[in-house]
């Protein structure tokens, strides 16, 4: 039982089928196969030998066992077994590629690594092949953020004083220039708007307001071997905090109440928290919302209704 794509190539003539079967024991006993090699062995074209490997992705998709993917460093296919939840498909290697490109988060360099360690995980080197022409272009006009750090280990390394609850002093530059160490308790890390943030308590302040520091800014980390620890009822929640945060502007939590005229969508997609109370008919089926919503900060808020131009009439804030 070769399941359904199997069952469709043994329908075809002996030679085809008994060379499908070959390919299909030397997948099984491990060995690495050349395209190129295989076709001048059964006299056959290499695009005949991708359909061989096409079907038995098929086979093994529908029993949930394998995969055949190409071994980039072998310069082969194989098996890869029991992978086909770990491993990503081509559709979604090509979507996170996208998402990189577009963040614009990442100097060149690392941009680069991320991109061919995510592409060699495609399937075949024709899938390889088509998801680089598609990203050819966005790839070749890449513009980095001006800060041109990289900033995979320094995340790393905070990632862990964040598990291990550890107190840190990091030296931060602000948008003017001015260099300063502030002892903080790292809560988490986020990314938005171009940029990665470190959220934080700041240490020896009574009143605990999640702060935000621009990693690219963090110019050293000290280490206090320190531990911090946070009641349960004051414990810091992600998720919680990036609905109610906006631009990355930090400060005390409070309502924001005023009127969208326009899509409801652009709000509710914006601001996570907002609660719409009240809705009215206007002229030529344009509607006027009254929404409420919860927010950390002032500043990024104002932008933010600032941007939506005569869309928005604030009532209370």
């Amino acid at each position: 039982d070769v399941g359904r794509g199997g069952g469709r190539f043994l329908r075809r003539s002996g030679a085809g089928r008994g060379r499908f079967m070959e390919i299909k024991e030397k997948l099984e006993k491990g060995e690495i196969l050349k395209k190129k090699k295989l076709s001048e062995k059964y006299g056959v074209s290499e695009k005949s030998i991708q359909r061989d490997f096409d079907t038995l992705n098929t086979y093994y998709t529908e029993k949930n066992q394998s995969k055949v993917v190409y071994n980039w460093q072998k310069e082969g296919y194989e098996l890869q077994k029991n992978v086909n939840a770990n491993v990503f498909t081509n559709e979604e290697i090509l979507a996170i590629s996208k998402i990189l490109l577009e963040s614009r988060a990442f100097c060149k360099e690392e941009l680069e690594i991320l991109l061919r360690k995510i592409a060699n995980q495609a399937a075949s080197s024709d899938s390889y092949k088509r998801i680089e022409k598609i990203i050819k272009n966005e790839r070749f006009n890449y513009v980095p953020l001006q800060h041109g750090k990289p900033l995979l280990e320094l995340i790393w390394n905070l990632s862990k004083y964040i598990t291990d609850r550890k107190i840190i002093e990091i030296e931060y530059t602000s948008n003017i220039g001015k260099k300063k160490f502030h002892a903080v308790k790292p809560l988490s890390i986020m990314f938005s708007e171009f940029y990665f943030y470190l959220i934080v308590f700041m240490v020896n302040k009574d009143d605990e307001i999640p702060i935000v520091f621009r990693i690219d800014r963090i110019t050293e980390v000290r280490n206090t071997n320190k531990k911090f620890d946070i009641p349960y009822n004051s414990r810091f929640e992600d998720g919680e905090f990036r609905k109610r945060i906006q631009f990355m502007y930090s400060g005390k939590l409070h309502k924001v109440k005023f009127e969208y005229t326009g899509l409801k969508e652009v709000v509710l997609d914006r601001l996570p928290t907002a609660e719409i109370k009240k809705e009215e008919n206007l002229e030529n089926n344009v509607k006027k919302y009254t929404i409420w919503a919860e927010i950390y900060g002032e500043e990024g808020i104002k932008m933010w209704l600032r941007s939506q131009g005569k869309k928005v009439k604030i009532l209370e804030d």
